[in-house]
């Protein structure tokens, strides 16, 4: 679902090597969604890393707000064809959450799940090292609802229907478990330099 439009624009030459292929610069933040925005109930609300269907850890949100947070700043580029510079994140690393867990990678691959029956997949390698979070807070404020409120996957490196919204786990499973979009024509991976948003890209 789509709530609002964009107006997209060239980016400046100073900017033009941050943009990937295809892609247009916007100052908006637009809404994209496959329905309607759920209402998480922070009393309720956790979090739970499993290895298929064996849970390894969970946390309530007050654990999870206790845990180690990270800043993150940069750019994030939409399969739609937007891209945002500068953009500021903060939350818990996916190596964080491990290191709570007490555990390591159990596989190569994983499925993030969301509140509306979303879900995504996504290489471990490309949570680890840094390269991810389950970001609470957007440019110094609680994640709006529509945005993935009150929590949200991050990977700022592949397309943004890759970052989950409404995240409530993430799943290892032992092959590339296609989600959502994947089952519906996306590129199982979706690297915006690259421009793999379709499954027959390269």
């Amino acid at each position: 679902m789509a709530t609002r439009g964009f107006t997209g624009r060239r980016p400046s030459a100073a900017f033009a090597s941050r943009l990937p292929p295809g892609q247009f610069e916007t100052d908006d933040f637009p809404v994209l969604s496959k329905g309607p925005t759920p209402r998480v109930d922070l009393a309720t609300w956790r979090f739970t890393l499993s290895d298929g269907p064996r849970p390894l850890a969970s946390w309530s949100w007050t654990e999870f707000e206790a845990l180690p947070h990270t800043v993150w700043q940069g750019d994030i580029h939409c399969v739609t064809t937007w891209s945002k510079f500068d953009t500021t994140w903060e939350g818990v690393t996916i190596d964080e959450l491990l290191a709570a867990a007490g555990v390591s990678a159990p596989s190569a691959y994983t499925l993030a799940i969301s509140h509306d029956d979303y879900d995504t997949n996504v290489p471990a390698a490309d949570l680890l090292d840094g390269r991810a979070m389950v970001a609470t807070r957007f440019n110094g404020a609680p994640l709006a609802a529509e945005h993935g409120g009150p929590a949200r996957l991050l990977v700022p490196h592949l397309y943004f229907w890759k970052s989950a919204k409404w995240i409530k786990g993430l799943r290892f499973t032992a092959r590339d478990e296609a989600g959502f979009w994947e089952l519906r024509g996306y590129h199982l991976r979706g690297d915006p330099w690259k421009q793999q948003r379709y499954s027959d890209d390269p």
